[in-house]
């Protein structure tokens, strides 16, 4: 092993094995990390195509907003913190964007998930396939 940096994916058990190695030969003093899948880029994919329909469809307190005004909405509602910055000639706030692509998977199926109630409480109609296909059969389960 070396390098001062190292990453691997348990996919397997000889991969399981060969983590165990390193640990067992790691200098004192190395921080071992152990981390949850990231999101998929099929989840990044969804939650982009929600976000677009989301901002064509629904007026929030009055306004529209673009998508990725609607991502910021949306990980604050889920206790992500938005950070803010002064602008530049300290006349207003201008809010700092969060990347999506630190989320784990869970994470994001939480957010998809907010978005998909949020979007069927506000009645919007849906682009992506696989989304048209889950409020069918959600539809389908409320009325029966």
């Amino acid at each position: 092993m070396s390098g001062d940096r190292h990453t691997l994916r348990i996919a397997n058990e000889e991969i399981r094995r060969k983590a165990l190695h390193w640990i067992s030969k790691a200098p004192i003093g190395w921080l071992v990390e152990f981390s949850a899948p990231r999101r998929t880029d099929i989840q990044n994919r969804r939650l982009w195509a929600m976000l677009g329909d989301i901002s064509k469809q629904v007026e929030h307190f009055g306004l529209h907003y673009e998508p990725e005004a609607w991502k910021l909405i949306a990980l604050a509602a889920l206790g992500k913190e938005v950070r803010m910055a002064p602008a530049l000639h300290g006349n207003g706030l201008v809010p700092l964007g969060i990347s999506t692509r630190k989320l784990t998977k869970s994470e994001m199926s939480d957010l998809i998930e907010s978005l998909f109630v949020f979007g069927a409480e506000k009645g919007v109609v849906w682009s992506d396939p696989t989304l048209i296909q889950a409020d069918a059969a959600s539809t389908r389960k409320v009325a029966a």
